[in-house]
């Protein structure tokens, strides 16, 4: 892929972010997810590619746009798979709460593992603990080996975990170890990269979170050197079913970085919503906005934060009418 397109994926996170954010604290995320979705779809339609939607809003009869098979952009070359969350982080947005994100990844055909919309198990480290982690090993030897790669003592150590019941046990044991536990409600996509910038101060993300969020954050770990392994977990026949159908034939296999993003070809971007550990949220001020967003290419290893500021009377209708709605 053209080096051309990252910034034009960054107006597309772009759009959804500014058609998110004034819906922040409201408590309707049903109104933020939709004006997510909206917006980055019509934004997808200027940007110079062939894309299909591996990862999505869902079936093509369950979301009326974004949905999983759904062809994105010009329709001209590069032909590529896309993966999105327009709004990662739904309560968060609703609750006015840190770290949500619009986030997308872009890679050649069948490069991105089709996860179905299922739990998956995950453990993921940044660039400097890469090649440390093992999902099938204990709590205990991945910390600990973490640590040391680190330069740290293990009651140092962060450990980030969705805040779930299911998670009770993998808390207890952090806790007893002496590790330092980040509980986060939602949103294990920007968890996952955090552990990659030392000024997150989070180390080590551990737990069972959405499938189609591993995909994404292994495609930002791709790009920034970082490691990822999950394990999906289907919890019935039907489930197991749509793994095999999506084309992973061992529905319990241990899943590496290049079983979950293939190749040396990722383009990932993410923009702040919400302010949270490594970028700010959107800024309202009169007819002007301000976004802060990430972008990253694997094939370089070039990561990018941009700032920038917005015209909101110059923006499409689908961005300004919700950036401009009142109350």
């Amino acid at each position: 892929m053209d080096r051309e397109l990252a910034l034009e994926f960054v107006r597309v996170t772009e759009a959804a972010a500014l058609a998110t954010g004034r819906l922040m604290g409201r408590g309707d995320k049903i109104a933020a997810d939709d004006a997510a979705v909206e917006a980055m779809r019509k934004a997808f339609d200027t940007v110079y590619i062939d894309g299909v939607v591996v990862i999505g809003e869902g079936e093509m009869d369950e979301a009326p746009m974004l949905y999983i098979g759904e062809r994105v952009g010009a329709r001209v070359a590069p032909h590529v798979d896309v993966a999105v969350d327009p709004l990662e982080g739904t309560n968060l947005v609703s609750k006015g709460l840190p770290n949500a994100l619009s986030v997308l990844a872009v890679a050649p055909r069948n490069c991105m593992l089709h996860a179905p919309d299922i739990y998956m198990d995950k453990i993921a480290v940044g660039p400097r603990a890469a090649g440390c982690i093992d999902l099938d090993d204990s709590i205990e030897d991945n910390l600990s080996r973490t640590a040391k790669s680190l330069g740290k003592k293990l009651e140092d150590m962060v450990a980030i975990i969705l805040d779930r019941p299911r998670h009770q046990q993998t808390i207890d044991e952090l806790r007893r170890l002496g590790a330092r536990v980040k509980l986060i409600s939602d949103g294990d996509v920007s968890a996952a990269i955090a552990t990659s910038f030392d000024w997150t101060g989070v180390d080590i993300l551990f737990g069972i979170g959405g499938a189609p969020e591993g995909v994404l954050a292994a495609a930002a770990l791709k790009c920034l050197g970082g490691e990822m392994q999950g394990r999906l977990l289907p919890e019935n026949q039907e489930e197991k079913k749509r793994v095999v159908e999506m084309g992973l034939q061992d529905t319990l296999q241990l899943l590496k970085m290049e079983d979950l993003i293939a190749g040396d070809d990722v383009i990932f971007t993410a923009t702040g919503i919400t302010d949270g550990d490594f970028l700010q949220g959107v800024r309202y001020a009169g007819d002007c906005a301000t976004t802060h967003s990430v972008v990253m290419r694997s094939m370089t290893g070039t990561v990018r934060f941009v700032q920038a500021t917005h015209r909101l009377d110059k923006k499409p209708h689908f961005v300004a009418r919700t950036c401009n709605a009142s109350t």
